[in-house]
């Protein structure tokens, strides 16, 4: 069970801070729900306290793990799926897994993707959505502002990490 104050990332959305635990009956359903305000944008999310499992919320990363993000980011991709369906479904399920070393995974192999063939537009989204989904955890592991995580991760996929 998290707690008021805790910082989580919400697989697919991001990153956040646990506003407040509330009651809430929604759809003629009364349950438990975290009111996680994310870190970038104004969005505010409820969480089902009872399905924190499924859906993969979990603490935020430690700061020490950003070593082993960096240098996913930086090392050569490795052969990616030529079929676009199978490829969308392998990264979504990375995405989805919450797993920041999967997440870097995607960013990596979608960005060397568009270097060297282009993306469709479904995959730029998801390129998107995955940066913006580390810059998240960064933005609260690292303990820095969102232009930074942006700059920082920027750095990482042109090979001028510090």
């Amino acid at each position: 069970m998290f707690e008021i104050g805790e910082k989580v990332l919400y697989p697919v959305h991001g990153a956040g801070i646990i506003e407040a635990i509330e009651q809430r009956e929604i759809l003629g359903e009364e349950r438990s729900y975290y009111v996680l305000r994310l870190s970038t944008g104004d969005l505010q999310v409820l969480v089902p306290v009872d399905t924190v499992e499924k859906v993969g919320l979990r603490p935020i990363c430690p700061k020490s793990k950003l070593a082993e993000v960096e240098n996913i980011l930086r090392r050569p991709s490795p052969p990616w799926e030529e079929n676009w369906n199978k490829r969308y479904r392998i990264n979504m399920d990375k995405i989805k897994s919450g797993d920041i070393c999967q997440l870097a995974e995607v960013i990596c192999s979608l960005n060397l993707r568009d270097l060297e063939k282009g993306l469709s537009a479904g995959e730029k989204k998801m390129l998107e959505n995955a940066k913006r989904i580390l810059i998240s955890e960064m933005i609260f592991c690292a303990e820095i502002d969102q232009e930074q995580a942006s700059t920082y991760l920027q750095n990482c996929l042109s090979a001028e990490c510090p």
